[in-house]
């Protein structure tokens, strides 16, 4: 198995090298020493498949049905609306963007992509009423096929092709992507697909939503878009090999990711974490990772708050407060490969002017700058500073990403005696939410 396709370097996050704001070594041991446990159970989970998830990067048996349900969504196609919420689409989106997809620059081309998983009704309007139904497709995502807003999305986009008159042709325009009868019951959305006669596609039921990009809920819009299912998952299991083959915690990268977080907070008030990508495209793997740690570990007084922020625009909306602020953050910096790339300004156009020292630089010399220096100041200001150097930013790296994040997550969980998997916190409002539509007073 190849080595994980990025570098993380945790040298900027102890006392000896930042002074009083970085974590002590001892501190730092006794963590690792933690997370040789959670290590441990991971791999007997793996082994007795009680934690699907980990099998995941090794499967390619599924291949087949996405590709299948792929290419009846691409059929006569132009534009594509994915529903979903949170976990159902954070992971999609994370994967379109290494398209370009949902980026400044984006330009769309052939298919258009539409993923509107923030519920609003004045998008959803623009959406629909701009999108010609009769090449429009659905993918709903919902993995128990209860979950109201892709619910309404669906009725309200089914309702849509109704009026416009193609309601003999419905089940050509979705697909739903949900968990499987149990007992022979299906869930409200699969039944409502059975009804309808839309293709559907399993949702793993032993992995949860915002821990299943690596499982048909990522990998069938990666296939929509052209991406490499095969390498997303090659690259989470570059990250997960470590972990199968014994290796120590201090070998294990997402195991000293997580010892690193928990010795912050506990010794240094770390409380907030701070994840910045010098990339566009990494924007939604950001929030991605936002829910994914803050769901899991929010619970029972415990865990601390991600905080996602974009380079280089936020050094001039944040940096002033991460530098002269409150010491309670622990910080993560995505770097990417940058240099030499993008236009350039030429030598004679800068010539004579203030910005002479920008003739002949790209775009890229200029964030690979400033990427660098935002680290560095951090760090020269006692703030802890992790970072990831990502020589490519293609589907390989990406999958391992996902990994990594989702086994730091799971490690930190361990550590803290909370359980990753559940969210009880978000229930009520769901409940409340259902009461008073039944009600009528919204």
């Amino acid at each position: 198995m190849a080595a994980a396709p990025y570098l993380q370097s945790i040298d900027a996050c102890f006392s000896d090298a930042i002074g009083e704001g970085g974590l002590g070594r001892a501190g730092y041991e006794a963590g690792l020493e933690r997370a040789e446990a959670a290590l441990e159970r991971l791999r007997r989970a793996h082994d007795d498949g009680s934690l699907p998830v980990l099998r995941v990067p090794a499967r390619r048996d599924d291949f087949p049905a996405i590709e299948s349900v792929a290419a009846k969504l691409l059929d006569n196609t132009t534009d594509l609306f994915i529903f979903g919420i949170g976990g159902s689409a954070l992971g999609a989106q994370a994967l379109a963007q290494l398209t370009g997809w949902g980026t400044q620059a984006h330009v769309q081309k052939g298919l258009r992509i539409h993923v509107p998983d923030n519920l609003d009704a004045a998008t959803m309007e623009a959406a629909l009423s701009n999108a010609d139904l009769r090449t429009t497709r659905f993918l709903v995502v919902s993995k128990s096929g209860g979950t109201v807003e892709p619910a309404i999305q669906t009725l309200a986009a089914m309702s849509a092709i109704e009026r416009a008159g193609g309601g003999k042709y419905m089940k050509h325009h979705f697909a739903v992507l949900t968990e499987p009868a149990r007992n022979g019951k299906p869930n409200p959305m699969r039944a409502l697909a059975e009804a309808q006669g839309f293709p559907t596609i399993d949702h793993d039921p032993g992995v949860g939503g915002r821990y299943a990009v690596l499982t048909s809920v990522g990998l069938l819009p990666a296939c929509l878009m052209g991406l490499d299912m095969a390498a997303i998952r090659e690259g989470a299991a570059s990250v997960l090999a470590p972990v199968l083959a014994g290796a120590p915690a201090r070998d294990v990268a997402p195991a000293v990711g997580a010892a690193l977080s928990l010795a912050l907070a506990q010794e240094k008030g770390a409380n907030i974490s701070v994840l910045m990508a010098y990339a566009d495209r990494l924007e939604r793997f950001l929030s991605w990772h936002c829910q994914l740690w803050a769901e899991s570990l929010g619970k029972n007084g415990k865990g601390t708050t991600p905080v996602k922020a974009l380079g280089p625009v936020d050094q001039h909306s944040q940096l002033q407060l991460w530098l002269d602020g409150p010491r309670d953050k622990m910080f993560t910096v995505f770097m990417t490969e940058t240099r030499g790339k993008g236009p350039a300004a030429g030598a004679t156009v800068a010539e004579g002017t203030d910005f002479a020292f920008l003739g002949g630089r790209t775009v890229g010399d200029l964030v690979d700058a400033e990427q660098r220096a935002t680290a560095d100041t951090l760090a020269k200001n006692g703030r802890p500073v992790r970072t990831f150097h990502l020589p490519a930013l293609d589907e390989r790296t990406l999958g391992a990403l996902f990994m990594h994040f989702m086994l730091e997550t799971m490690i930190a969980g361990d550590m803290l005696g909370v359980d990753p998997f559940d969210q009880p916190a978000v229930e009520e409002g769901k409940v409340l939410a259902r009461r008073y539509l039944a009600e009528g007073s919204v």
